[in-house]
Order: C-alpha cells, then sequence, then structure tokens
C-alpha cells in the first residue's frame, strides 16, 4: 500500500516551523484541512441545529458528519457517540453515572498501567459510596499487563473494570478481547481509554468487546474534544443528571449544552485525513472501485503500521548504541512510543538540549503516575519519544544525533 511520507507532510502547515515532533503520544499536528473545516463551519452561517434555514442546517449537518465519521473509525454506532470536553471528563461523567447504582459489597478493578484519567475517577467514585477497588499490577521487567492478573482480581462483585488499550508512557497494548471476555464472564461492564490506542490502531469496539471505549481526536490529527463510543442500548439505560428542558434522546442527553459545531467539524475532517493517508486502490489496481470510509481506514493504519514499525525499529537501534540507555518500551506488541532514560542526566535536561536543535521530546510521567512509580522512575518519569503520521527517516536521525550530543 501508498504511503507518500512526503506528500503527508505537506497536508500540515506547522512543519513549516523546522522543529522535528516527536511529542504526538501528547497531540499530533494539525492538517490544513482540519483547520479549514472548523473555520468553514464558525465563519459561515451557523446558528443552533435546526431545518428552518442554512445556518441551522450546517449545525445538524456537522454534529451529524460527526457521528457517522466516528462511527466509522471506532466500527461503532452512530447514536452511539458521545462528544466531551476531553476523554477524561467523559470518563468523570460516566464514573459518577455508573457508580450511583454501586454500594459497599461492589468492586471497581483498575490498572497500574493506566493514565490518571482511567485510574482516578473510578478509585473516587468507588471510594464516595465504599465500594471496593482492586489494582492489577504489570510486570516492570516486560511492560505486560497480563490477562491472569486482570482474571485474578475478578470476583463475582465486581460491577467494572477499567483498562488502557495502549500504554500512553510506554505503548503496552494489553490483550483486551481476553480481559473483556473475563469481565463479562462475571457480569461486570469493561470501560477501555483508547486515547493513546486510536492514534497508532483502528479500533473496533465489538471486535475488543469494550463496553465503553474513549478517545481524543487531537491524538489523531483532530481538534481538542473527547469522544465516548458505546452501545446505544448501553447508554439508554443511563441517565445523567441534566437540565429539564434538554433532550433525553441517546446520545445527546451526555452533552451538556450547545455542541462545538465546529469542532464536530473538525473531527470529520481528522477522520477524512486518515482515511487517505494510504490508498489500496494503488496496490490492487482497483482505484475507481468505490470503498468506504472503514475500508479506506484500514488501509490507511496497515500502511501506517509499516512506516511506524521501521522508524521505531530504526530508533530502537540508535538508542540502544548510546552510552547509559535504558528502554522501559519492552512489551512485544506495542505502540511506537519509546519511553527511555539516560544514567546520569535528567529527562528533562535532555529535552532541554534536543529543544536548542528544533528537536521537541518531552520529558515527564504524561499523567501515567502509577506505571512511572512502578517502573522506579517515580513522578519524574522519563523521555517521551512518539511517532505520528508525519514523522519521517530524517528527523530520526536528527533524534538520534541530538541525543548523541546531549548525553555526551
Amino acid at each position: 500500500m501508498a504511503y507518500d511520507v512526503a506528500h503527508i507532510r505537506s497536508l500540515f502547515p506547522s512543519l513549516e516551523s523546522g522543529w522535528a515532533q516527536f511529542d504526538g503520544p501528547g497531540g499530533t499536528q494539525t492538517p490544513r484541512a482540519v483547520g479549514e473545516a472548523v473555520a468553514s463551519v464558525l465563519t459561515g452561517p451557523l446558528s443552533n441545529r435546526g431545518t428552518t434555514g442554512e445556518s441551522e442546517e450546517r449545525a445538524e449537518a456537522a454534529v451529524h458528519g460527526f457521528r457517522l465519521a466516528m462511527a466509522d473509525l471506532v466500527n461503532g454506532h452512530p447514536r452511539g457517540i458521545v462528544h466531551g470536553r476531553s476523554a477524561t471528563q467523559l470518563t468523570y461523567d460516566f464514573s459518577r453515572m455508573l457508580s450511583r447504582g454501586w454500594g459497599e459489597r461492589d468492586e471497581v478493578v483498575v490498572t497500574r498501567l493506566d493514565h490518571d484519567s482511567n485510574v482516578r475517577p473510578w478509585v473516587q467514585a468507588a471510594e464516595r459510596v465504599g465500594a471496593t477497588v482492586r489494582w492489577v499490577d504489570f510486570d516492570p521487567e516486560t511492560g505486560e499487563l497480563a490477562t491472569g492478573a486482570v482474571e485474578a482480581a475478578l470476583t463475582d462483585r465486581t460491577r467494572l473494570v477499567a483498562v488502557t488499550a495502549a500504554s500512553n508512557l510506554i505503548g503496552t497494548m494489553p490483550d483486551i478481547p481476553a480481559i473483556a471476555a473475563a469481565t463479562h464472564a462475571v457480569g461486570a461492564l469493561l470501560y477501555v481509554d483508547g486515547v493513546h490506542y486510536t492514534a497508532h490502531e483502528l479500533p473496533d469496539v465489538a471486535a475488543l468487546g469494550a463496553d465503553f471505549f474513549t478517545c481524543s481526536p487531537y491524538k489523531f490529527l483532530g481538534p481538542h474534544c473527547g469522544v465516548l463510543a458505546a452501545a446505544p442500548e448501553l447508554l439508554e439505560t443511563l441517565m445523567p443528571d441534566k437540565l429539564l428542558p434538554a433532550t433525553n434522546a441517546v446520545p445527546e442527553r451526555f452533552e451538556f449544552g450547545t455542541l462545538p459545531y465546529e469542532l464536530l467539524a473538525g473531527v470529520t475532517a481528522a477522520v477524512d485525513v486518515l482515511a487517505g493517508l494510504a490508498s489500496a486502490g494503488a496496490a490492487t489496481g482497483e482505484s475507481d472501485v468505490p470503498r468506504s470510509r472503514r475500508t479506506r481506514l484500514s488501509a490507511s493504519y496497515a500502511a501506517l503500521h509499516e512506516h511506524e514499525d521501521v522508524l521505531r525499529a530504526r530508533i530502537e537501534a540508535g538508542l540502544g548504541e548510546l552510552p547509559g540507555a535504558t528502554i522501559w518500551s519492552r512489551a512485544a506488541r506495542r505502540t511506537p512510543t519509546l519511553l527511555t532514560t539516560f544514567a546520569g542526566h535528567e529527562a528533562s535536561d535532555i529535552t532541554k538540549r534536543l529543544a536548542e536543535g528544533r528537536v521537541l521530546a518531552p520529558s515527564g510521567n504524561f499523567y501515567a503516575l502509577e506505571a512511572a512509580r512502578r517502573l522506579g522512575l517515580a513522578d519524574a518519569g522519563g523521555l517521551r519519544i512518539g511517532l505520528a503520521p508525519y514523522t519521517d527517516a530524517d528527523e530520526v536521525d536528527r533524534l538520534l544525533d541530538g541525543l548523541a550530543t546531549a548525553i555526551s
């Protein structure tokens, strides 16, 4: 499948700055098409949703387009797509709703691999109702979160399991379908943090077995907001605190106030850019055959995998030649996100040295506080190197050269 990284880079005006951006796990750069979509909706005729005139119809179209695009991305149902300010906000909202039915005999399972946004809301919700929190550990030597470790924490009192589909700190991808099967076997719900995962793996909420799946469009070329996907039938069973005149329809009952129509249009544009990263037709000779957006997304993600795998191997080989380097990203299945430390050097100092050469690789724990502590890195964490669709080999060379200089 075709993957023209030079063409892809031309879609991002910000890359003209000359900075090599290895901060993708914290948020990718934004394609021109996404900015144009946001501006078009925001500056064109725009009103609250309705069918009376063009301004109302444009708002309606932005919402409808967003739900269709995100449903294609996660292989879900448009009525199961909920917009939120962020994945963190959505998780807090749903933790409050779900915990209403919990009591002192109930249990919630969280992991030490997760971003704190999929830990603290559940811990705090459990504390409010007196429910028990069971912690699942990961192996710091391998970075693996074993399905058996999750299974060992499950009982007939388990109400919910919260787990990441991919660690934003070390890239580990647990076996979510196996965890889902074990979770459902005891009658519990599975809440999956797919924020980091969606930037590198094409989600399929049904195949994963996730009852709830969250992601953040700004991690995959879109604007700053969050999305939750769930089966409409499941959402129908939940009722948030809401304004009396606000609709009870799903998914709108979970979206408070007027939606940011311009951001929704930006999300749709981002999904379309993702769907165009590679052309399956170029490989099959059937470019004249119409393809669904989901099919084009599948082709693009497959090509993205190949591109990122090559660059990740190049970085890992280069890090292996640097004195004192430790790579903490070790799981068999992981995203192209590498956490590294260098003996005798503070990660934050290396970040500053890299920036002198216009290479951005941030350092910290990135809100994966439990994971950083479990690795023995305390709250300081390490240097995180993350790939994105626009990363190229020249930038990798600049990174490795910059690291060699920084620790010399």
